[in-house]
């Protein structure tokens, strides 16, 4: 039965997930979110089982019956040992290239996967089972002296490999008696030979991960959970354009059978946020630096003001939602979804993102470009909308689909917008500009105060003149609305962890939605309330839900969108980016200082 156990490996073109017995179950060609190749994730509980079964690479083992899966230290380089019920062994090792070469980063859309015995004399099996437009077509298949072609209109993949090409086309088991490689890539010829070239780039892949991580600027605690977590945003990030991916698959529902089914290959504003401060916080600056690029032209497209919550990963502004009905969903939990009906959305905390994304630009003296008058001009921009909207109804930063309310975190980020262009209208030393954002700051601030405040609840309410409680509220003082000593918060915090609490997990909310209430937590709610008990010197017992929540961690240290309160397991689109997010802001919030241990 499919899970969310899995690995990771990409290079910031593409990325592929694998299972714990070194099956790719989910790869998208040529980009984050590209067709398919490999899904069968996503076609059923054994889709890998049935002899016509389509949509995966394995590397099978005879008689396999335990396997152990891990990253190579401080590496995006997974590593599959099998072992059969004879005691016979296989390492798989899987990874995709980057590296530096001729002065920039090398990083083709190009898979490696070397396999060599480890003990006795193992068996194997080698299927690649590629499909293309979701499963609905098979490849065609041409042989070479050394490589299989994968032809499709539109993409041609070759692999390339020393194993025997009768035995990988007849899938026909055979004795691992030395390493065989595999490259799978563009439909281009190796400048070397395979093993040659496929250690290369393992070693080089290897020593570019490890350096990287020699240079973030880590919390003396949970180092380890920080590292795992910063390397998979790494690899969420699509760096031709800048974008960054909410996660890189599709359709994992937020709990069994609830049609909660969303594609999340898209660069949610919001979340690319967090996740650039989140880098930020490490000392790894050039994703932001990538991701202002992409940001300035999203600035620059937008008509009237308007920007959408999320947008394609090479700026693309339709993305029309629709059903695929050739995948059956992961476990058989249809449906489907392609593409993400969230772009037609109004929500208006993007104009809050969108600011507080550019803000450090403005302050940063590290960055290689900095910003000038004209780039705050532009930003400007983003903040008459912001102003214009924070009293106006949207869908809310949980996506309501047929309901429309002033929400209260909605307007909180276009507080945050105006208060951020004040604030780098000081330092730029235009003062008439800041007194001017400063003035429909604190206007807009009175107004969440005002109408957002419920003396029923004693709290904050999830919208304006509402009733009900999100979890969104938490982020009053993230953004720095009201301090946490501010008896509003702390009344406020104390009404949402009564009301969406649920053991040492966070709800986003707990009513009705369009699907029903919900019944999975949302990992990165969770995480918030780790960094509210934090901030009001709750500080032991944040510690504790934080561990909590480090342990519902795959067994490499993966997180997905949402866990069952109840048995723990994942749930979700997968990895997740607000989910990593949290393990890095809580991890650096909660650890001992350096100069306290040493």
């Amino acid at each position: 039965m499919s899970s969310l156990d899995l690995g990771i490996v990409g290079n910031g073109t593409y990325g592929a997930l694998i299972d714990k017995w070194a099956r790719i179950v989910w790869c998208c060609l040529p980009r984050l979110d590209g067709d398919p190749v490999f899904y069968s994730l996503l076609n059923g509980k054994n889709a890998e089982d049935e002899d016509d079964a389509r949509g995966y690479w394995g590397v099978e083992l005879e008689n396999a019956a335990t396997s152990r899966q891990y990253y190579r230290h401080n590496s995006a380089v997974l590593v599959t040992e099998v072992t059969d019920k004879d005691g016979n062994t296989i390492e798989i090792t899987d990874f995709a290239p980057r590296f530096m070469q001729r002065e920039r980063i090398f990083q083709p859309m190009t898979l490696v996967r070397r396999v060599r015995p480890l003990e006795g004399t193992p068996r194997i099996r080698i299927r690649v089972r590629p499909g293309f437009n979701y499963g609905a077509e098979k490849p065609i298949i041409t042989r070479g002296s050394n490589h299989v072609r994968y032809l499709h209109s539109g993409l041609a993949l070759r692999l390339t490999t020393n194993a025997p090409i009768t035995y990988l086309l007849d899938e026909t088991v055979f004795n691992l008696t030395g390493p065989v490689s595999f490259i799978l890539g563009p439909d281009e010829t190796l400048s070397d030979g395979i093993e040659d070239t496929a250690r290369r780039f393992e070693e080089r892949t290897d020593d570019y991960w490890r350096r990287w991580v020699r240079r973030l600027a880590l919390p003396l605690e949970w180092q380890q959970a920080v590292i795992r977590a910063a390397i998979t945003l790494k690899l969420c990030c699509y760096e031709e354009t800048g974008a960054i991916v909410a996660a890189l698959t599709t359709s994992i529902p937020e709990a069994a059978n609830t049609e909660r089914n969303w594609d999340y290959r898209f660069c949610w504003l919001r979340d690319a946020f967090f996740v650039i401060r989140a880098l930020n916080s490490l000392a790894e600056v050039e994703t932001m630096e990538n991701y202002l690029r992409y940001l300035g032209n999203i600035v620059g497209n937008a008509k009237d003001g308007h920007l959408q919550p999320v947008y394609g990963i090479g700026l693309e502004t339709d993305l029309t939602e629709s059903l695929v009905d050739t995948l059956r969903g992961y476990r058989g939990m249809g449906p489907v979804r392609r593409g993400n009906q969230a772009y037609e959305h109004f929500q208006h905390d993007v104009y809050g993102n969108v600011i507080l994304a550019a803000s450090q630009s403005f302050f940063d003296e590290r960055l290689m470009k900095q910003m000038t008058k004209a780039d705050f001009e532009r930003y400007e921009k983003v903040g008459e909308r912001a102003y214009a909207m924070h009293d106006q109804p949207d869908a809310g930063m949980w996506e309501l689909r047929t309901r429309a309310h002033v929400h209260t975190s909605s307007s909180l980020m276009c507080w945050a917008a105006c208060d951020r262009l004040a604030r780098i209208a000081e330092h730029l030393g235009l003062q008439e500009r800041a007194r001017h954002w400063r003035k429909l700051a604190d206007e807009v601030h009175q107004t969440i105060c005002t109408r957002a405040w419920n003396e029923d609840l004693d709290a904050f309410a999830d919208s304006f003149d509402g009733e009900g409680l999100d979890a969104g509220l938490l982020l009053m003082t993230e953004v720095n609305f009201l301090k946490p000593s501010d008896p509003r918060f702390q009344a406020t915090l104390a009404a949402v962890e009564k009301v969406l609490r649920r053991g040492n997990h966070m709800f986003r909310y707990a009513t009705a939605d369009d699907f029903g209430v919900p019944r999975n937590a949302f990992n990165i709610c969770t995480f918030w309330y780790i960094d509210a008990l934090a901030r009001v010197g709750r500080t032991d017992e944040a510690r504790e839900i934080f561990e909590s929540i480090l342990a519902c961690r795959n067994s490499l240290g993966l997180l997905s969108e949402d866990t069952d309160p109840a048995t723990g397991e994942l749930w979700g689109n997968f990895p997740q980016t607000y989910s990593l997010v949290g393990i890095i802001n809580a991890a650096t919030r909660l650890s001992r200082k350096w100069e306290e241990q040493i």
